[in-house]
């Protein structure tokens, strides 16, 4: 491991841990945890499209380029996967609530998902 990554460990242990610090238990942790990744995942959703859409237009602009062929090819590629891997876990983590009925309505409902009724 090296300095780098010690660095970013511990900066985001640092970052974190007033959140857990006055947690009084395990629910409270992961209520805390369920609500700092329902605000992070639509960001990160969102920074993934724009990434395969800066691609696409980073290619067409491209004009020839090898160079700028090859940078737009890679965007497309990392938005593609980021998207696809995001997309993918959301999907395995829904299979399995829904399988094991679990979860009580933690998991956001996905599209063409009817939200349940109050």
């Amino acid at each position: 491991m090296n300095i780098k990554t010690l660095v970013k460990i511990s900066v985001s242990a640092a970052l974190l841990a007033p959140l857990f610090a006055y947690a009084a238990d395990v629910i409270s942790i992961l209520y805390q945890t369920q609500i700092i990744l329902n605000r992070i995942i639509p960001i990160l959703m969102i920074i993934a499209t724009i990434v395969f859409l800066w691609g696409v237009i980073r290619y067409i602009t491209a004009g020839g380029d090898e160079d700028k062929l090859k940078e737009g090819k890679s965007f497309i590629i990392f938005g593609l996967i980021g998207l696809f891997l995001m997309v993918a876990i959301w999907g395995v983590v829904r299979a399995l609530v829904s399988q094991f009925g679990v979860g009580g309505g933690v998991i956001p409902p996905g599209p063409g998902d009817v939200p349940p009724s109050p």
